[in-house]
């Protein structure tokens, strides 16, 4: 699930008015990060973001799904990022609080 660097930038580029963003790459994709926090990945070429009970009724009215592994029975709190949210910076900024929000609750437990 190799990232393509053009899109890794795009997603970068299009998370500007949410802060500064930390690119690592993990397990064959990418981790978003920020302030230490990974709240966001890219797998291949589709972007996700970090879901919980407080932002997974923002991504089903758009019906999104959770990621899912083809090799893991469980899936993963990373739900995919419509297209019409990556393109709007603002849009994107504001689902992006409430995704770092989602790990700053997760890594509290």
């Amino acid at each position: 699930m190799a990232v393509d660097p053009t899109y890794a930038t795009y997603v970068e580029e299009q998370l500007s008015e949410f802060g500064a963003v930390e690119l690592k790459k993990m397990f064959g994709g990418m981790g978003i990060f920020h302030e230490g926090l990974m709240f966001g990945m890219i797998g291949g070429d589709t972007f996700r973001l970090k879901v919980d009970e407080y932002n997974q009724a923002d991504f089903e009215k758009l019906g999104m799904q959770p990621y899912a592994s083809k090799t893991k029975k469980k899936g993963m709190p990373y739900w995919e990022v419509p297209a019409e949210i990556l393109e709007d910076c603002t849009l994107l900024a504001a689902w992006a609080k409430k995704s770092f929000a989602a790990a700053q609750r997760s890594s509290k437990k």
